[in-house]
């Protein structure tokens, strides 16, 4: 199969998947450093997606994890990571594979990215800023996914870059 294109978005998409993994392998190897956590909302209808029967009937379409103070056996592999998160005193192992991934922020260093699927392509949105998080907003008990759930009509200060700006 032959195209008279590079497709950027693709080769884009791929690249930014790979730093989650990158990231989380570090974490999985090393701890989370300093002030580091993370905020990962993903597609619980994704086909691959582990999680327990309660958590996705509580969130059917996607939900926002933390990883932060606890969490247990994070094991990260080229398709996906699986972690045990506590949610209110009952730790539940999740597996997550990188394409369900809708957003991947860290709020200690206002980093983020965002994907979002089109009808026949996947286009990706580096987030430069994302705007931290108050202390009333961090959660210092176990994450609570509806405790981070991102509340959408919120507008944010952040600079956006769409890969569809760069294509003709």
């Amino acid at each position: 199969m032959s195209s008279d294109s590079i497709d950027y978005g693709k080769l884009m998409h791929r690249a930014m998947r790979s730093l989650i993994q990158d990231v989380l392998g570090e974490v999985a190897e090393n701890g989370l450093p300093g002030q580091h956590h993370f905020f990962i909302t993903f597609d619980t209808t994704h086909e691959d997606v582990e999680l327990a029967s309660w958590l996705r009937d509580r969130y059917p379409e996607e939900m926002t994890v933390v990883i932060q103070h606890w969490f247990d056996k994070l094991e990260v592999t080229d398709a996906g990571f699986s972690v045990t998160l506590n949610f209110g005193e009952s730790p539940e192992p999740l597996y997550i594979p990188y394409d369900a991934i809708f957003t991947f922020v860290d709020p200690s260093v206002e980093f983020g990215l965002r994907f979002e699927s089109g009808q026949d392509e996947v286009e990706e949105e580096y987030l430069s800023e994302v705007e931290p998080l108050s202390e009333d907003e961090e959660d210092e008990e176990a994450p609570l996914a509806e405790d981070v759930e991102p509340e959408e009509e919120e507008p944010r200060d952040a600079e956006i870059v769409s890969l569809d700006s760069f294509r003709k």
